[in-house]
């Protein structure tokens, strides 16, 4: 079974439930200064190409006939965040996101599974849009790398990570646009750089906070590879052994790495062979971000790439989702499939 547990949905009723709102105007400007108008605009000729893989459950099916996926985890577009609205509008957006998702994938609940949203700029609501995701069928909640004026380190998160520990439910950290502003605003860096970055820093916040010590039980799956933050472990544990400053964790910062989990969405065959060495061949997911452009239409073609031994290989492409999401998989695992 070949496990894509990077993939998104588009949902027009949470956009329709926040346009016009208070606050909502500011965070397109917001999103305009920090993307830039060119990125903006190629952006939305992008989307408009891709609506209906987006929104369509046939055309997704056949993206995954053709990539060879048996089963996508997928979670809302992360332009559906929304971390500016106030509570009572943030509770319906996220709430509608989780119903719109469960409603996606139970057209093919054989092959879809889903991941729905809470509202991470108020964390005494959290916890309790987590159970209503959990009560739809949804297997967790995706995330970004912060929200305004909270880091992931923040102790307003404790009765998140702890129920979701509680409860198995994956949290599926994925940033959504960077806080560097207008120092990305060219050239696409928000993305290309920024991304990678934020990941960088909401894991750090997770690890040297303690987060991972208080809450071994956390699944959190970390999209893109997990960022700049596999690639410069040396430089975190030399920290941490040195600076009394950050000794937040219990541990070294790179034996975190074994407690969480990465998708394999890092383009590069030798960063991904990296990864796998980091984080353990157990601990990495097969991940495609479809369909936007910055995926990957083939993601076991670029897996395959790596020229990861048939063990690993089988783990990553199926396996270790499989036992992440408590599914039961007959994945191969003495030849390519």
């Amino acid at each position: 079974m070949i496990i894509d547990v990077h993939a998104h949905v588009l949902l027009p009723g949470v956009e329709a439930a926040v346009a016009g709102q208070p606050g909502h105007d500011e965070h397109r400007a917001l999103d305009a200064r920090r993307n830039g108008e060119e990125s903006l605009r190629v952006s939305g000729r992008m989307i408009g190409e891709r609506l209906s893989r987006l929104t369509e459950v046939s055309a997704r099916l056949a993206d995954m006939d053709a990539a060879g996926v048996d089963v996508q985890l997928v979670s809302p577009s992360p332009s559906h965040y929304h971390y500016w609205a106030g509570s009572a509008l943030a509770e319906r957006a996220h709430r509608l996101a989780n119903e719109g998702v469960a409603e996606h994938c139970s057209r093919a609940p054989d092959r879809l599974l889903g991941l729905g949203l809470v509202p991470l700029q108020h964390p005494e609501l959290a916890a309790e849009v987590l159970d209503h995701a959990l009560s739809l069928g949804l297997r967790g909640v995706e995330i970004s790398s912060h929200a305004p004026g909270r880091e992931l380190s923040d102790p307003a998160y404790e009765p998140l990570w702890a129920r979701a520990a509680a409860t198995g439910a994956v949290l599926f950290l994925h940033p959504f646009g960077c806080t560097l502003d207008e120092r990305l605003d060219r050239w696409y860096l928000s993305n290309i750089v920024g991304q990678p970055a934020e990941n960088a820093v909401a894991l750090s916040h997770l690890v040297f906070s303690g987060v991972l010590d208080r809450h071994p039980g956390l699944r959190v799956v970390a999209a893109h590879g997990g960022g700049y933050l596999p690639t410069h472990l040396g430089r975190a544990d030399h920290g941490w052994r040195v600076r009394p400053d950050a000794r937040g964790c219990a541990d070294p910062p790179s034996s975190y790495l074994r407690r969480m989990w990465f998708d394999s969405l890092v383009h590069d065959p030798a960063v991904l062979r990296h990864l796998v060495e980091a984080a353990g061949a157990d601990r990495v997911l097969l991940g495609s971000d479809h369909p936007f452009d910055m995926g990957a239409d083939a993601p076991v073609a670029a897996l395959r790439s790596a020229g990861l031994d048939p063990v690993a290989f089988a783990g990553i492409s199926g396996g270790n989702a499989a036992a992440l999401l408590d599914l039961t998989t007959d994945t191969p695992t003495e030849e390519y499939p």
